[in-house]
């Protein structure tokens, strides 16, 4: 009961009842990345899609999926192994607690007092 309330009125939690029905009557499933999420395409191949495996957030598509999403290339990516200088997921955290607030940010925890200027301003006297 819980799965289909959740699919019932949540858009941003996996996949809707419309999704749901959509995937069942045109899609076929092509592949699963790391973190769970299917990605499918229509059978006569005009249409790619993902369903997330819970939150939808579009920066969780990998880099291969992503191409393949875009229709960069054909075929969708094999196992996708990362380079050893990529770095892993993080979500996008805006809008969040834990989002960035650079110093001089006025939301930053501890703003500059303005009386301490960045920088020196010009003055023609020398």
């Amino acid at each position: 009961m819980k799965t289909f309330l959740t699919e019932f009125f949540t858009w941003w939690n996996g996949q809707t009842m419309g999704t749901r029905f959509w995937t069942w009557r045109k899609g076929e499933l092509v592949g699963e990345d790391e973190q769970g999420n299917r990605y499918y395409r229509q059978r006569n191949g005009d249409r790619r899609w993902v369903i997330y495996n819970g939150l939808a957030e579009a920066s969780r598509i990998p880099p291969g999926w992503h191409s393949w999403m875009h229709y960069r290339v054909d075929e969708p990516p094999g196992d996708y192994k990362p380079r050893e200088w990529e770095k892993p997921h993080e979500p996008n955290l805006t809008g969040t607690p834990r989002a960035y607030r650079p110093p001089g940010s006025i939301l930053h925890r501890d703003p500059r007092t303005p009386a301490r200027p960045d920088y020196e301003p010009w003055s023609p006297e020398g």
